[in-house]
């Protein structure tokens, strides 16, 4: 099993700042999907940070 690519988070970082592809055509659907991925990859950060949190601190 190789994991030199599990810990590889570029993609995920670029899919929070890269900038709008003017060539690109988007809809309501797309935007709206996008939207909900990036808040629930947020609230899973958050949940993993609050977690780690916890048990570091109330050890």
């Amino acid at each position: 099993m190789r994991t030199k690519g599990l810990f590889d988070f570029g993609p995920v970082l670029t899919y929070f700042f890269r900038k709008k592809d003017p060539s690109r055509h988007t809809n309501f659907n797309l935007r709206t999907m996008h939207t909900i991925n990036k808040i629930s990859m947020l609230m899973f950060l958050a949940g993993l940070i609050f977690m780690l949190f916890k048990f570091v601190i109330l050890r």
